[in-house]
């Protein structure tokens, strides 16, 4: 019998193959199925349009049958089988899908479609196997053929004998190698694990005979191996049912069995939609967020099914950044798949289904907030540092997304609030929002810039994340409210003793020159404070970096060497304002050290390192002397 060549161009793509385009071997079992799945499909579809064929669904299936002996592994489906044409079109040129052939000449109904529309899922199996041999037998035909390949080299057909309608796959597993051990391809509990990972949902049972150790008859202690034939997928997959069949139950099982965390989900998105783009859903919003969320190890995406058959673990398309914590899974019939069926065509599809996730994980994400405030703030505790970067990054384009679903807690309420509830409770005189940066509440709470504002019993927002302040710059007003931090320069409140204050600041400017001098290349200015009522002395900035945010970014891995220009504030009504004064007048070394001993105390206030300690230490000593 000849061997028949495959033409040039499907020799290099076996080859390809051969040498693992796809990322995974393991996939080849995936591929095997989804033909597998496709056959029957086709007599399903038959049956429809062909009154003499009926369709018992209990007589077709797909069976996984491994020899360890032998080194063989048999896929075997009861479906539609191939005729010899179809087997030199279909496997003896690659790359054309009988599968693709068969729906574009037929109309599929009733929601049936099929799964492997590119014909080279098929050579796959060379990836794991020295030999492949396909016998089937048609529907409609008394002969069966046997189609067999070693690789590169070609393929024979001949005819053979076959008792059923339907195709036998048979891969002769290769040996193993220093890389990769293939002896896993027939080991029953591997199998089992890669069916259930890939091919859960397929709409037939795939089965396989499983050894299980059960008691002898007879007997108490005494065990046995006993094959049974089990059924490994679970067929109905849990987003194809109605929302009214399933209960939270339902769904937190399967949040558990696809090991999307091993919290409970705070709530679930079921979605299907059959419109422009058809697909079907179901994403979690997590409780805890998992160990490595915040570093570079963690990968975000959603699971992506075409017709039940698992094409990707994690498509990272499907999230935008700021909503990586979202977990779950799609399917759609309409997706393009590429040549592995792991790397999606980033069609105008796959666009749409993102845009619309986009917008149901917000939509849920206020429900909570308003309906759950308890769970909102659990969430809020775990993934609001996402949001918040979010809004900062690509250069704000996402802020009106994100502004509503922001917390921060206020002063006032004691308590984390929205950006909608501050803005509702303002009085009408109060023109910005204001905020607060620190390491945390209680230390922001201890600041001198928070007195006026505190006097003038207006809210502030305490701003304890890194991000915080670099997404509010972004974000820059909320309702026409512009954001104002308590460390700015203009607090924009109308003081009645602000003609006093240019006064006193006139009055007293050779010493605020002299202080200024003093601390030359440390502070932009010396001045008189319009915000300080008990404390002495206070830092503020003026300019778009801030001193909390140079706190930050210093303490970043490439120490940008970014400054925020400082104000000292001096509160004139202060006793120690009266030292400095007399200082002044009689003892210049004296208010030297006064004024360097001021400037590290805003310093410490502000959380900021002294920089001499010693020479602070020994300012002190001489204080005391």
């Amino acid at each position: 019998m000849a061997k028949k060549q495959f033409k040039a161009e499907s020799k290099r793509l076996l080859e390809m193959m051969i040498n693992s385009i796809y990322s995974q071997k393991e996939i080849f079992l995936r591929e095997l199925i989804s033909n597998s799945s496709d056959a029957i499909d086709k007599i399903y579809y038959k049956a429809l349009t062909d009154e003499s064929l009926t369709f018992d669904q209990d007589n077709y299936y797909i069976k996984v049958v491994a020899d360890k002996k032998a080194r063989t592994l048999k896929i075997t489906d009861t479906g539609i089988g191939m005729t010899k044409e179809e087997l030199e079109n279909n496997l003896g040129v690659i790359a054309k899908s009988g599968s693709l052939a068969f729906k574009n000449e037929n109309e599929m109904r009733d929601g049936q479609d099929i799964i492997g529309q590119f014909g080279v899922g098929f050579y796959s199996s060379f990836m794991v196997a020295d030999v492949v041999t396909v016998i089937s037998r048609s529907l409609g035909s008394d002969e069966a053929y046997i189609w067999e390949s070693k690789g590169v080299d070609g393929y024979t057909i001949k005819t053979c004998e076959k008792d059923e309608i339907g195709t036998d796959i048979i891969l002769k597993i290769k040996d193993n190698t220093e890389d990769d051990n293939y002896d896993d391809y027939l080991e029953s509990y591997r199998l089992k694990s890669i069916i259930k990972k890939y091919s859960d949902f397929i709409r037939y049972p795939i089965k396989m005979d499983v050894t299980e150790q059960k008691p002898k008859e007879g007997t108490e202690n005494e065990f046995e191996d006993v094959i049974e034939e089990q059924t490994i997928n679970s067929m109905v997959p849990i987003w194809r049912k109605n929302k009214s069949e399933l209960t939270d139950e339902d769904y937190e099982n399967f949040y558990a069995e696809k090991h999307y965390g091993f919290d409970k989900p705070l709530k679930h998105i079921h979605i299907s939609v059959d419109g422009a783009v058809r697909y079907q859903s179901i994403l979690y919003i997590p409780e805890q967020m998992p160990y490595d969320y915040y570093t570079k190890e963690f990968e975000k995406g959603l699971e992506l099914y075409s017709s039940g058959v698992l094409i990707m673990e994690k498509c990272s398309d499907l999230l935008p950044d700021y909503f990586s914590f979202v977990k779950g899974m799609v399917d759609s019939e309409d997706l393009s798949l590429n040549i592995s069926r792991e790397i999606l065509q980033h069609d105008r599809q796959l666009k749409l289904i993102a845009k619309n996730i986009k917008k149901k994980i917000k939509s849920q994400l206020l429900s909570l907030l308003r309906d759950d405030r308890e769970n909102y703030e659990k969430f809020y505790d775990s993934f609001g540092r996402q949001l918040k970067f979010g809004v900062y990054s690509d250069f704000g384009n996402n802020k009106e997304l994100l502004q509503d679903l922001l917390m921060f807690y206020s002063s006032t309420e004691k308590k984390l609030v929205t950006l909608e509830e501050y803005v509702s409770r303002m009085p009408e005189n109060q023109k910005y929002i204001y905020y607060a940066s620190g390491e945390n509440n209680a230390r922001i709470e201890k600041l001198p810039q928070t007195e006026v504002i505190a006097e003038k019993g207006y809210e502030i927002l305490y701003f304890t994340d890194e991000v915080d302040e670099f997404a509010i710059k972004m974000l820059l007003k909320y309702q026409e409210k512009e954001f104002k931090s308590i460390s700015s320069g203009d607090l924009g409140i109308e003081e009645d003793n602000v003609d006093k204050t240019d006064i006193e600041e006139s009055d007293n400017k050779a010493l605020f020159d002299y202080m200024k001098e003093t601390l030359s290349g440390k502070v932009k200015d010396v001045k008189v404070s319009k915000r300080l009522k008990s404390h002495p002395v206070c830092l503020s900035s003026d300019g778009e970096v801030s001193i909390e945010m140079e706190k930050i970014l210093k303490s970043m891995p490439d120490n940008p060497d970014v400054q925020a220009d400082k104000i000292l504030e001096i509160n004139v009504n202060h006793e120690v304002f009266q030292s400095l004064k007399t200082a002044f007048d009689t003892d210049k070394q004296k208010l030297s050290l006064y004024t360097n001993l001021l400037y590290s105390q805003a310093l410490l206030i502000e959380g900021l390192p002294i920089h001499d300690p010693v020479e602070f230490t020994n300012d002190m000593c001489k204080i005391m002397i």
